[in-house]
């Protein structure tokens, strides 16, 4: 095994933190790999912005029966499908149109993964050992308040949350569009390096105590650079009551609230479905506007699923605004991905690119996140905008934003008649 290379990664492989365990089969091999097959845990790391980001894949199978997941803590992204020929391994991640192709020679895995025009080269090598955490880890549990001066969203504040055991933490970013996800990381040199690599791809951020009890945050912005921002502890007792600047509720809003919200997009069968039709009439009518190379609106996409098989013998209907790649556009691939992982039987229609959204869907002020959900009543007027999704990461506010839609829908639900016209909570531009 080359001694450089175990020493690269020795150093990139930062965080090893809730990482599950697995049972390894032993080979005839001396380095542990199997004839003809991958099969085993690997472990390696890629380069973010030169910060590390490592990752564990976890391989089993052979030929073209190959799978591959990989495991951030408990969460685990799994390929949809792979194969494995004379040391070449594919792997397919379609619910987000990424694919690792790798080469398996003296005992290293070097490759790509790559998908939305990007490709980022990794390493890794069959049971590599994590490094120990350094000791005397300070205290970080706890929410904080990241100020966010004109965030990329226009926001002024992210939330962030860290939960910890000993040297080991995992934490969550949440800004107005969703959230992070999980990133899971140790204290080393002075930092908590967190991190996650699904199948989405790699994230990373940086927790560093300072001086003045509060935490320097670094992490990658949506351009792709480094942004550094300064995080102050929420007490505990303002905690169920921190909102900070930003509120999902008043983020986006409608240039005129008496206008409905117009749309008309084919299906994947290239069926037209606009919001005049028959199918809406006096229903109760939920529209997300989401992409399937969105992780939060992968979030968002089984919740949706769940109210709709529960409420829609009562009246309630749903449809989501797809906006996707050019690439994606003339085959669905992804998309359609998306439809089976999830398992969604509402209506989900081709609207456009990412950069067409504004002229795709007007009349709406500042609509600029993915995911964003509009809640329409029966009279088909819009009584409440709701921007980003906190997804399962985000724990009980993930929780508190499903039971808060769930009573605003059962609440339109309750309404009689086209003409109802139940109580909007914010759609006009607030005074």
């Amino acid at each position: 095994m080359n001694k450089q290379i175990v020493k690269t990664l020795s150093l990139v492989a930062l965080t090893g933190a809730f990482m599950a365990a697995s049972t390894i089969a032993t080979f005839a091999e001396n380095d542990g790999i199997a004839p003809g097959s991958p099969a085993g845990t690997w472990t390696g790391a890629v380069s973010v912005n030169e910060h590390a980001v490592p990752f564990q894949l976890e391989l089993s199978g052979i030929g073209d029966s190959v799978h591959g997941v990989f495991v951030n803590g408990k969460e685990r992204s799994a390929s949809s499908s792979g194969s494995y020929s004379q040391g070449h391994l594919i792997l397919h991640f379609d619910y987000y149109a990424n694919t690792l192709d790798a080469t398996l020679k003296d005992g290293t895995l070097t490759g790509t993964f790559s998908g939305r025009g990007k490709s980022i080269p990794m390493t890794a090598l069959l049971n590599d050992k994590q490094p120990v955490a350094d000791a005397n880890a300070p205290h970080i549990a706890g929410v904080w308040d990241v100020a966010v001066e004109n965030g990329a969203k226009g926001e002024h504040s992210w939330k962030l949350r860290v939960r910890q055991n000993g040297a080991l933490v995992d934490a969550v970013i949440e800004r107005i569009d969703g959230d992070t996800g999980n990133l899971y990381g140790a204290w080393r040199n002075g930092a908590f390096e967190v991190s996650h690599f699904t199948a989405a791809g790699p994230s990373f951020a940086v927790l560093q105590p300072q001086p003045d009890g509060n935490l320097k945050l670094q992490t990658a912005a949506h351009g792709g650079g480094l942004q550094s921002f300064s995080a102050r502890r929420v007490p505990a007792v303002r905690q169920v009551v921190l909102e900070g600047a930003d509120d999902p509720l008043h983020h986006t809003y409608l240039k005129n609230p008496d206008e409905p919200l117009a749309f008309r997009f084919p299906d994947l069968n290239g069926k037209l479905v606009a919001n005049t039709d028959p199918q809406f009439k006096d229903k109760v009518l939920i529209v997300s506007i989401g992409g399937s190379w969105c992780p939060n609106c992968h979030d968002e996409a089984p919740f949706l699923e769940e109210l709709y098989r529960k409420y829609h013998s009562r009246g309630l209907e749903i449809v989501d605004l797809s906006f996707e790649e050019e690439s994606q556009l003339q085959n669905p691939v992804r998309l359609r991905a998306v439809i089976q992982r999830y398992g969604l039987t509402y209506p989900v229609l081709i609207a456009g690119t990412p950069d067409q959204l504004n002229e795709k869907i007007q009349h709406v002020a500042n609509l600029n996140c993915w995911p964003t959900t509009f809640f329409v009543g029966k009279d088909g007027l819009v009584k409440a905008i709701h921007t980003g999704y906190a997804g399962p990461a985000t724990g009980e506010d993930n929780r508190k934003l499903q039971d808060e839609i769930t009573l605003q829908l059962e609440g339109l639900l309750a309404e009689r008649g086209s003409r109802a016209h139940a109580t909007s909570i914010q759609v006009a531009k607030a005074q």
